[in-house]
Order: structure tokens, then C-alpha cells, then sequence
């Protein structure tokens, strides 16, 4: 690997990291960022000359915060040289006070503060903790690139204005404070399994760092079946992972794929979580979602997938939380059980025009209706509007069997 692209792999891997680590000592998010991009400025410049260090990561957080300290000193003035001299003599790991130790998590209920508009909230996280750059995230959002720019500046403005601490909350405020976070470790998560734009299908170390972030808020939260549901639905689905994509290096299809290469051990965890949930009887819209991906992990084929079972959770996710999404999936239980012609029925009052998607579904529900010309056409609008290379190609093979 060439010291260019092992710069590159500490980016995408671990700059949530680094901006945690740095933010903790210094105070400020902002500089934070600025010292982190600085380091690995330097590490394109050094690296190559004098190699690549035993510890990349440690080696940029290190050489960020001199560089941030060393900016604070010549713009600071005497009396704030002192408190940075104070720091400095700081042991590195401040006394926490919420429930766990780790930086990552105070990073992310600092994202998810209240204070900021849940847009802003997604943007920051998708941009500190998981490392993605403004023109990703301005894609994801479906706005334009200086507009994201400029939402994440006033974001970080924001934090720094109304000091919103850098720390996870009291545990009397956790549960308040649960939900914005559920909701962005998912979306961090979708976005490692599958990538908003590009051609690449998805980023592993996203998926995996949002599954770690699962993990640290369960047992922060043990009594939180959400919580829970969120990891069980992050586990069942990366155990599909494996099965995504053919020898050819083409999508698959959930009900093509082939299961025996599903990875086990993800699909048990998973599986028990959801039981531990369900047991709760405070059911939720992870711990449903979660409950329909165990129910197709059970099935030994597609064939065998107990539609009834999912159609219900559905009606139980809808009747909780009746966003489009939630509609368009109902669909294609809809379509398993009752056959393609009520699914369609139900498809066309949703307005989801510019959603992939809702036409690739439309054109599978036309095929199957005999009515080959409009799917070959639902096919191609779907192809047009699919965000990555790989979905492209997949729908645009879907189309090429139709004959």
C-alpha cells in the first residue's frame, strides 16, 4: 500500500476518531477539525519521505493537537497562554461525567444536541464522526454543495456559541436524548452498507463503526429496547454482506442471494436481541424494522419467507411511524401476499417520483402483471435515478430480462 493511500485509508477509517480524540483535549471543534486536516496535510507531505508511522492514527492525533495548541499560543493572549499551559500538564483523559468513557460517543450526542435543527444534527455527525467529505453529504441531502457547506459552518458555530458540552448527558436525560442519536448512527450505518452516490457499494468501516456505536449505546442504555433493536437491525442486515455481490462483482437481489453465505454468528446476535426486545413489550420502529429482518433471516430461501409475518410488522411500522418509505416496503409484502395487482394499487397514491426505488418496485410489480412494456420503462426511469454505479447496473440487467 503506498503512503498516499494509507493517508487515505486513516481518513475514511478513523477521522471521527481523530476530530473526537482532539476535540476532547482542546475544547473546540472547530480547530479540532482545521488541526486534523492539518495533520494529514503533513502526513502527504512526510509520509513518503520519512514512511509511515507504527501508529498512524496516534501519529496524526498527536501532531494535530501540537499544531492546535501551537496556533491557540501565538494568537492567545498571556492570561490565556497560562490556562493553555494548564492544559498541556492535563492528564488525557478527563474525569467524564455521563455513563461511559469514549470520545466518539461525546462526539456524536454533541452532533445530536437539541439545540441544533435535526438536519444539522445528521450533516455534523456524517461529517466529524464518520469522516465524510461536504460533497457526500450535500449528495445524501439532495441540496447543493455550498449550501452544505455553509449548514455544517453555522452547526459548528452554533455548538461553540451556545457551549453545548462536549459529553455524554446525565444519565436522568439519556432517554430525551436517545432518539436523534438512534437516528444517525442508522443513518451512518446505511451509508457503510450502501454508499448515497459513487461507485462503490458501500464502506465497510462506516458500517462497522456504526454497529460499534450501537454496541456502546446499549450498554450505556441496557433498559432501552430501542437501543437494542437498532444494533439487532444493523447485525441482521450486515450479515448480508458477504452475499451482496456476485463473483462478477454485480449486486444481488435479497431474494437471489444465496444464504448460505450469510455470516452466522451476526444473524444469532441479531436474532436474540430482537427476542430480548420483543420480551419487553415496548415495541418501537427499530425493534419492527429489526423483528422483519429477523423473519427473513429465518427463512432457509426466499421461498420459504413467512410474507404474512413481515406484512403484519409492516402494518405495525406504518400504523407507528407512516413515512412513504415504510409504505413502499408494505408494498412488496403487500404484493406476496395479496399478488402484484393490490400492491400496485397501493404503490401509485405514494408520492415518491424521484425515488429509485419506488420505480424499480413499480416495474417489478408491472412484470409480474404481464405488462412488459411499462416495466421495461419503470426500469430505465429507476436506472436514471439510482444513486450508485452498482444499483444502475442491476436495474438496467433487471431491464435486459425482460426481453
Amino acid at each position: 500500500m503506498s503512503d498516499a493511500s494509507e493517508v487515505e485509508r486513516v481518513f475514511r477509517r478513523d477521522y471521527g476518531r481523530a476530530v473526537a480524540s482532539v476535540n476532547r483535549l482542546l475544547g473546540d471543534l472547530g480547530l479540532a477539525e482545521e488541526a486534523v486536516q492539518d495533520a494529514l496535510a503533513t502526513a502527504i507531505e512526510t509520509w513518503p519521505v520519512s514512511g509511515v508511522p507504527p501508529s498512524p492514527v496516534g501519529w496524526i492525533i498527536t501532531t494535530a493537537r501540537n499544531r492546535a495548541i501551537d496556533r491557540m499560543r501565538r494568537e492567545s493572549s498571556r492570561h490565556d497562554r497560562h490556562v493553555q499551559a494548564a492544559l498541556l500538564r492535563a492528564p488525557d483523559e478527563p474525569v467524564e461525567v455521563g455513563a461511559v468513557r469514549d470520545d466518539q460517543l461525546r462526539l456524536v450526542f454533541t452532533c445530536c444536541h437539541p439545540a441544533l435543527a435535526p438536519a444539522s444534527q445528521v450533516a455534523l455527525t456524517l461529517r466529524l464522526v464518520a469522516g465524510l467529505q461536504t460533497p457526500e453529504i450535500a449528495r445524501a441531502f439532495l441540496v447543493a454543495e455550498p449550501t452544505m457547506a455553509q449548514r455544517l459552518v453555522r452547526a459548528k458555530n452554533k455548538i461553540r456559541a451556545a457551549h453545548i458540552p462536549y459529553r455524554v448527558p446525565q444519565d436522568a436525560d439519556l432517554p430525551d436524548r436517545l432518539q436523534p442519536v438512534l437516528a444517525v448512527v442508522y443513518l451512518v450505518f446505511n451509508e457503510g452498507y450502501l454508499a448515497s452516490s459513487g461507485d462503490a457499494l458501500g464502506r465497510v468501516d462506516l458500517a462497522d463503526e456504526a454497529i460499534r456505536l450501537g454496541r456502546t449505546l446499549v450498554d450505556l442504555m441496557p433498559d432501552e429496547p430501542e437501543a437494542r433493536g437498532l444494533l439487532a437491525l444493523m447485525l441482521l442486515t450486515q450479515a448480508r454482506r458477504p452475499a451482496r455481490m456476485d463473483a462478477d462483482g454485480e449486486l444481488v437481489r435479497l431474494p437471489d442471494q444465496d444464504r448460505g453465505l450469510w455470516d452466522a454468528e451476526l444473524v444469532r446476535e441479531g436474532q436474540e436481541l430482537v427476542r430480548m426486545c420483543l420480551r419487553r413489550g415496548r415495541p418501537g420502529p427499530y425493534q419492527l424494522q429489526a423483528a422483519i429482518a429477523a423473519v427473513h433471516s429465518d427463512a432457509p430461501t426466499a421461498r420459504d419467507t413467512d410474507w404474512s409475518q413481515v406484512l403484519a410488522l409492516y402494518d405495525q411500522l406504518h400504523a407507528m411511524t407512516p413515512t412513504s418509505i415504510v409504505a413502499l416496503n408494505r408494498c412488496v409484502a403487500m404484493a406476496e401476499v395479496g399478488g402484484p395487482a393490490p400492491a400496485l394499487e397501493a404503490l401509485d397514491r405514494l408520492d415518491l417520483a424521484d425515488y429509485h426505488l419506488f420505480h424499480a418496485v413499480r416495474a417489478d410489480l408491472l412484470a409480474r402483471l404481464g405488462r412488459t412494456a411499462d416495466a421495461s420503462a419503470a426500469y430505465a426511469l429507476a436506472a436514471r435515478l439510482a444513486p450508485t454505479d452498482a444499483e444502475r447496473e442491476l436495474l438496467r440487467r433487471r431491464q435486459a430480462e425482460l426481453g
